[in-house]
C-alpha cells in the first residue's frame, strides 16, 4: 500500500453530502504556458496508470492554445469518475487587448459560462451572450479557483500578469539539498508575488515529456489535488465565497 495508493483512495472517497452537488468544480486559471492543461492531463494520466492527454498542450506557447471554457472529468482506470471536475480557460496575458479578461474570471467562479464558450479577450461576456447562464446552479459555480504559475519565471513575470491575477485572487478573497531550496525559494516568491499564504503553494511537476509514471511526481500532484478538493468542499456552500489556492 503506496502512498501514491492512499492519496488516490482518499480522493475517490470524497463525499459531498449536498443534495445538489455531483461534483465539485475547480478553476484553473493563470498566464499562457503557465501548464493549465498540462495539469488537467496530469491527473488524468496518474488516475489511468499510464500518460494521458485529454486537454489540448503546446510548448513554448506565446499566445493561448486554450481559447473556450472546457469541463474536464477525471476517470480512473476502472472507469470511475471522481467526484471533482477542472476547468481550463484562456491564458492571462499582461496588455488589456490579449489573454483572458479577468471579468472573465468571475463571471466562471459566479457559474454564468457555459461549457464551450469562445472567450473575447476584449469583452467580458454579457447576459445577452448565447453562453451565459442567467440563474447558475451550485454545481455550475466554482468552488475552488486554482492559480497555475510557471515556477522557473515566476520572478520575471509581467506586471500585468500579475494584476489580472491578483484582480482574481482579491475576488475570490528532486533530489537534493539544493534543489530543495530552489523550491522553497521559488514558492516563497509566489506567495510573495501573488499573495497566497505559503501553505496554499504547491510545487508540482507536470508530465510534459515523460513517456512512463513516476511515483515521485504523483504524490506531488495528488498532495495538491487533495488540498484543493478539501478546500473546495468546505466552500461549498452557495453563500461562502470561492476560495484561491
Amino acid at each position: 500500500w503506496t502512498k501514491t495508493e492512499q492519496l488516490k483512495d482518499e480522493l475517490r472517497g470524497i463525499q459531498l453530502n449536498h443534495p445538489q452537488l455531483q461534483h465539485l468544480r475547480i478553476l484553473l486559471h493563470g498566464p499562457v504556458g503557465a501548464g493549465k492543461s498540462c495539469f488537467i492531463n496530469s491527473l488524468q494520466s496518474v488516475f489511468q496508470g499510464e500518460i494521458k492527454a485529454i486537454a489540448y498542450e503546446q510548448s513554448f506557447a506565446k499566445k493561448s492554445c486554450t481559447r473556450t471554457y472546457k469541463t474536464y472529468r477525471i476517470i480512473t482506470n476502472n472507469s470511475e469518475t471522481l467526484p471533482f471536475i477542472c476547468n481550463d480557460v484562456m491564458g492571462l496575458e499582461a496588455t488589456e487587448e490579449d489573454g483572458m479578461h479577468p471579468e472573465d474570471v468571475v463571471n466562471a467562479m459566479l457559474g454564468h459560462i457555459k461549457d464551450g464558450y469562445k472567450f473575447n479577450p476584449t469583452t467580458p461576456i454579457s447576459a445577452e451572450d448565447q453562453g451565459f447562464i442567467r440563474e447558475p446552479s451550485l454545481q455550475d459555480k466554482v468552488h475552488c479557483l486554482v492559480s497555475v504559475v510557471p515556477a522557473n519565471s515566476i520572478s520575471r513575470m509581467e506586471y500585468g500578469v500579475i494584476s489580472k491575477m491578483g484582480i482574481a485572487g482579491e475576488n475570490a478573497k528532486r533530489l537534493g539539498e539544493s534543489i530543495l531550496k530552489l523550491v522553497y525559494i521559488q514558492m516563497r516568491n509566489c506567495s510573495d508575488r501573488l499573495g497566497p499564504p505559503m501553505k496554499c503553494v504547491f510545487p508540482i511537476s507536470n508530465y510534459h515529456e515523460e513517456t512512463e509514471i513516476d511515483n515521485n511526481k504523483d504524490v506531488l500532484i495528488l498532495m495538491a489535488l487533495l488540498y484543493i478538493v478539501k478546500v473546495a468542499k468546505d466552500y461549498r456552500s452557495g453563500d461562502r465565497p470561492v476560495r484561491p489556492v
